[in-house]
């Protein structure tokens, strides 16, 4: 596929999921290889992206994760760079890998998600954390608002658990979410495209071992179950996607993303946790398997990622 010419895969990258990242930019790269693109491995963590460049590539594929990959400096550079790139733009990627900005868009568009309090460091003691609780109710989750993959993410029962579980998370950020805890089942529902032209793709009920979807489970155990269809009651996969949609759409984001729900068990509620703007590619994660239940194998969705790479200013390719 000569059309898309030199295509660098950025992979690896210095955040904290660098190990995913490699992952994901491993198969990305066979696959477009596969496909006879003329793809090559590149990692920001051991090449300066001015490489990009001064090596004729042409196009990028983002297979990075966590801040230093998907919260819009690496965006920001190719702009300047102007090598078309996959995913969404600066802005949508900065606002996107910041959970707290990310809701407040959300809630400011009545889109729901569920209720919060931030702990900025230097700005909270020892009671104010103690007391989160008291806003929130139990249990409560707490987790870095600027990180992925679970990482850093605690499960709250009690009041005596709040402060081990904020100094866990502020060991990865500096800014603390505290959230609502939603009981019920644990969806994400994937979208692919821009605009009006977005479209959601089937929606996957993940059920893991004993509800604990973390770093782990996520990518190295193969006892989590990704349901796809999700077997959800009828009408509430269609409301979902519309509800991501909608989201998907207030925040700018282009290209795909994946958007994690959670349904509440009593009053069927979804509750829009957060976005990912640079989903997983690996053999565990969850955008392929639902484009797999759509139709789309694995290479041909990496193609037609590739195909759509754009820049915020200038020409899309």
């Amino acid at each position: 596929m000569n059309q898309f010419g030199k295509v660098a895969v950025l992979m690896g990258g210095a955040s904290t999921e660098r190990e995913v990242s490699l992952m994901s930019g491993a198969g990305v790269l066979n696959a477009l290889l596969s496909k006879g693109v003329d793809a090559h491995a590149f990692d920001p963590a051991e090449r300066d992206l001015s490489d990009l460049k001064r090596e004729g590539f042409e196009r990028c594929f983002v297979a990075l994760h966590g801040r230093l990959g998907e919260g819009g400096a690496v965006q920001g550079a190719l702009e300047v760079l102007g090598i078309p790139y996959t995913g969404s733009g600066v802005m949508a990627s900065s606002i996107s890998m910041d959970k707290v900005m990310t809701k407040r868009i959300w809630l400011s568009e009545g889109i729901p998600t569920p209720r919060y309090q931030v702990l900025r460091q230097g700005a909270y003691d020892r009671r104010q954390v103690i007391e989160v609780p008291d806003t929130l109710g139990l249990p409560v989750i707490v987790k870095p608002a600027h990180e992925g993959s679970s990482l850093g993410v605690t499960k709250v029962v009690g009041y005596s658990g709040m402060t081990e579980a904020v100094a866990s998370a502020g060991k990865l950020d500096s800014d603390i979410l505290c959230e609502q805890c939603i009981e019920g089942d644990e969806v994400t529902c994937p979208v692919l495209g821009t605009g009006d032209g977005a479209k959601a793709l089937p929606v996957i009920r993940i059920v893991a071992p004993e509800g604990k979807y973390d770093y782990q489970n996520k990518y190295f155990t193969d006892t989590t179950q990704y349901l796809v269809p999700c077997g959800l009651p009828p009408g509430e996969e269609e409301a979902i996607q519309a509800l991501v949609l909608k989201a998907y759409r207030v925040l700018g984001c282009r290209g795909w993303g994946r958007v994690d729900v959670m349904i509440d068990g009593k009053t069927r509620q979804p509750y829009l946790l957060e976005i990912n703007t640079s989903p997983g590619m690996t053999s565990h994660s969850l955008v392929p398997k639902s484009a797999w239940a759509a139709g789309i194998n694995y290479e041909e969705l990496c193609v037609s990622l590739l195909a759509h790479a754009a820049l915020d200013v200038g020409a899309s390719a």
